[in-house]
């Protein structure tokens, strides 16, 4: 609906039909409708010349049906057919076509369905009503075939145009109207239901989507390295077994193989409710798995893998977790259609479900290694948002969908360069290579004029945003279209279209993704290899008295284990000193910034926007300004961490990072000294086994292959997950009941159930709205203060503990050495002559080994890059 066809006129005659001084910001979509419906079902209602009681009856029952009785619209449906019924407006052609001048094709054939269904209220459909629901259709430009088949549905006749009953069926999905408001939803499946069931095409064979061979040579390829691992197991256990070679040489190997048998390519599918989520997720599937009705329906994370048998797996948030049937997973991954209607979050703020599992053995892309993560969406709720947003870090691909008809709105242009910030974190200035757009519903783009100009508009938005790099980022589909035709085994354009989309996406998960995950992990196997031949030189050196260790040596070793204990204990100390000062400050700097907070919030709200009125949609209103209210909050919260808390942090753990740095350089001095001493390779191996470990212990969570790749190294200071804003401010929102609500029902409640401020000034009922919303989320926000502090603590302290485990594990590695060192020596001192040399064949043997598993990586990646 194009409301910006709206003229001066219109805005007059609605102002006449409501009774009210209305304007044009007052004339929503389902007032449009409202005002078109009662037009339309007057008319058939008088054409005849009788009103009937079922025509009454009917009425009556179908304002019920459409409009809630806690809807702002309900109070106008009596005035307004009284208003229409007293001038007659049904008898006014022009009149209606100035009323629908802004309805598309679908929603002028929606209007006209009811038409029919209230001519047959009292049974037949007389001719009189019958030629005036065809004058007004021919006047909207309504195919006489699509009336044809709405006279046989409502009058219980067969339907031989079996193609236009189809046509009709796709107008009239309810899937179609989510972008304007519930109501036209609700239309949509009441007339659907009354339509004959859409015939369905002969099904063949379930056809497949692509073959994903690139996916499946890169698992190929991943098991192969993963082999390579367990091989090289064996050989370096056998050194360790034999005190040749250090036991951290196979438990880093073992690291390496557990992130290349954990590792799947994470996929998530966000956006906007109404933009087809679910139907995108099922094409890709193969199968109609993910529940897809004609509301919001998505209430939490659900992550579709492969399994060797179909299962569910609901995982809550205290720790359980529960094996659930598959018909249970539709109720459990869908929020209630009450709740998803009403936009209140009480049920997902309240949610004990943590995510869901749904295991699948012949599941399209999951059988080749993706896991598909269905999101609760952006900007439905706040408390979904934030639901979402803690998937993202890990996630390799989002795929984000709009809608065709309703393309890239403000919101949608916010939420994909609010994507770009969260994928590509302190990287403002570059664009993000793992965003694909899917405009959906692209079918109902009739001219290819119209399908150009869409794929313009997005392309004109992403250049001009610096939003996206890469080829083939942006697809126009229908998945609704492609997903029949797949389970119908056939093929058409919509198949075809979908069939680029997941080649792309196939592309980039190989290339971009996989192809540097495989290198990283043979990186850290060449690390490990390249350390286990420096220990096997250094014990051929030993046996051949070119290396001796002696007794003063060995007292020195000790000297230098005990030295390495001795810091990381004091690294400890410190780290727990400066963590207390740490949180200190912050709390301090807290306090400082709480006491400005209501004046700079209340500040802000003199920028708070809706396109909702303040007439008729009162809650609709007040939820946008709720949801800015949290938006601003978690920017101020976000702000202050990172202008105050990451200083702070910076500062104490720059502190921290300098004597760990200090203590490292001591021990590979003192390896230097004994290296140039006894003519050894310590520092090398010292090297060596810290980059291996670097390598082997990133993303071995199984979070997906985005992680495994990460930077190496500080990767800053809130890597890992949220950062502290977001964290406080998921706290903030998810406490009982969460802000919204709260907001919504203090509001209604003081009103008696409505606002009861439809004839107030528009710009005094929107302050106080935002008066109110401000008063409650800082009450709300005071209260929850602690819990955000607590959450802020709990970040601290994660900070300095992922430092201390990293310096107390490069202590632990340089002791490693200093043992393995003595145990050589020993070893040796122990052996004849005879055993001496058979050591030498075994070293020999042992080099050998390490040598073809070097070949059969450098194999691997040769091929792999092919």
């Amino acid at each position: 609906m194009d409301t910006s066809l709206i003229s001066p006129q219109t805005v007059e005659l609605f102002s006449l039909l409501t009774g009210q001084k209305l304007r044009k910001e007052d004339i929503t979509p389902p007032l449009l409708f409202l005002a078109g419906l009662v037009t339309v079902l007057l008319g058939v209602i008088h054409a005849d010349g009788t009103v009937s009681a079922e025509e009454k009856q009917r009425l009556r029952t179908t304002f019920t049906e459409l409009i809630p009785a806690n809807n702002s619209l309900r109070p106008l449906v009596m005035p307004m057919v009284k208003s229409v019924q007293d001038r007659q407006v049904y008898n006014k052609v022009t009149v209606l076509l100035a009323l629908t001048a802004c309805f598309s094709e679908e929603e002028k054939l929606l209007l006209i369905s009811f038409g029919y269904q209230m001519s047959a209220a009292d049974g037949t459909i007389d001719e009189r009503e019958k030629q005036y629901l065809q004058n007004i259709a021919n006047r909207l430009g309504i195919a006489g075939r699509f009336l044809t088949v709405l006279e046989a549905s409502f009058s219980s006749q067969t339907i031989s145009d079996t193609a236009a009953l189809a046509e009709v069926h796709s107008l009239l999905d309810p899937a179609q109207f989510q972008a304007l408001d519930s109501m036209f939803v609700r239309a949509a499946s009441h007339i659907i239901q009354h339509l004959p069931a859409k015939p369905k095409q002969q099904k063949n064979h379930k056809s497949s989507v692509s073959s994903y061979q690139e996916l499946k040579n890169f698992q190929e390829y991943r098991q192969q390295l993963d082999a390579v691992c367990g091989k090289l197991g064996l050989t370096l256990r056998d050194g360790s077994d034999r005190n040749v070679l250090s036991p951290n040489l196979p438990e880093e190997v073992t690291k390496i193989s557990r992130k290349l048998e954990s590792q799947r390519f994470r996929v998530a599918v966000v956006g906007e409710f109404s933009k087809g989520k679910s139907t995108l997720l099922n094409a890709l599937l193969g199968e109609e798995i993910q529940p897809v009705r004609d509301i919001p329906c998505s209430g939490t994370v659900t992550v579709l893998t492969y399994g060797l048998q179909q299962r569910v797996i609901c995982k809550y948030t205290d720790g359980r977790e529960e094996e659930i049937s598959p018909e249970q997973y539709k109720d459990k991954a869908s929020i209630s259609e009450e709740a998803a209607l009403g936009s209140f979050g009480e049920e997902i703020v309240n949610s004990e479900i943590k995510e869901i599992i749904f295991e699948h053995p012949n599941l399209e892309l999951c059988t080749n290694g993706v896991e598909i993560i269905d999101t609760p969406g952006l900007n439905e709720q706040a408390e979904r948002t934030l639901v979402t947003e803690q998937v993202l870090k890990t996630t390799d691909a989002v795929i984000f969908l709009t809608h065709a008809q309703n393309l890239l709105t403000e919101k949608e242009r916010e939420l994909l360069l609010y994507l770009k910030q969260k994928l590509n974190p302190d990287r403002d200035d570059e664009a993000a290579r793992n965003i694909f757009i899917l405009v959906n519903f692209a079918d109902l783009l009739r001219r290819e004029g119209s399908r150009k100009q869409a794929r313009e508009r997005v392309e004109t938005f992403v250049k001009k945003q610096n939003l996206i790099v890469g080829e083939n980022r942006i697809h126009l589909i229908s998945a609704q279209s492609a997903l029949e035709a797949i389970l119908d085994g056939t093929e058409n354009e919509y198949v075809k279209s979908f069939q680029d989309f997941t080649k792309s996406l196939e592309q980039f998960l190989t290339v971009e993704r996989g192809a540097i995950a495989l290198q990283q992990s043979a990186a850290g196997i060449k690390q490990i290899i390249n350390t286990g031949c420096d220990e096997l030189s250094q014990y051929r050196e030993i046996l051949e008295g070119n290396l001796t260790v002696s007794k003063g040596d060995k007292a020195n070793i000790f000297e230098q284990m005990a030295e390495a204990s001795g810091r990381d204990v004091k690294i400890r100390l410190l780290a727990n000193e400066l963590r207390e000062e740490s949180v200190g400050e912050a709390i301090e700097s807290w306090n400082e910034w709480v006491e400005g907070l209501g004046q700079r919030l209340i500040a802000k709200s003199d920028g708070w926007t809706s396109e909702h009125s303040h007439m008729w949609s009162q809650n609709e209103l007040t939820k946008d300004y709720s949801d800015q209210f949290v938006r601003d909050i978690t920017q101020e919260i976000e702000d202050w961490a990172t202008q105050k808390v990451q200083s702070i942090l910076q500062e104490n753990t720059g502190a921290l990072n300098s004597q760990i740095n200090e203590d490292i350089d001591a021990i590979r001095q003192e390896f230097q000294k004994f290296d140039k001493q006894l003519s050894s390779n310590l520092v090398s191996q010292f090297n060596n086994l810290a980059m291996a470990g670097n390598l082997g212990e990133i993303g071995t969570t199984g979070s997906g292959i985005a992680e495994s790749i990460d930077d190496i190294g500080d990767g800053g200071l809130f890597m890992g997950g949220l950062g502290i804003g977001a964290v406080a401010a998921a706290v903030l929102i998810a406490l009982p009941l969460g802000i919204i609500p709260v907001i919504l029902g203090t509001i209604l409640a003081g009103a008696g159930g409505g606002l009861g401020w439809s004839f107030l000034d528009g710009d005094a009922v929107k302050a106080q709205i935002k008066e109110k919303v401000c008063e409650l989320g800082i009450d709300k926000f005071n209260e929850s203060s602690q819990s955000i502090l607590d959450k802020i603590h709990e970040r601290i302290i994660a900070v300095f503990e992922e430092r201390v485990e990293a310096s107390s594990g490069a202590m632990s590695k340089a002791i490693s050495l200093w043992e393995n060192l003595l145990e050589q020596q020993e070893k040796h001192d122990r052996q004849n002559q005879a055993e001496c040399e058979a050591q030498k064949v075994w070293l020999a043997d042992k080099r050998r080994e390490l040598e073809q598993v070097q070949n059969q990586i450098e194999t691997i990646l040769n091929q792999s890059a092919r």
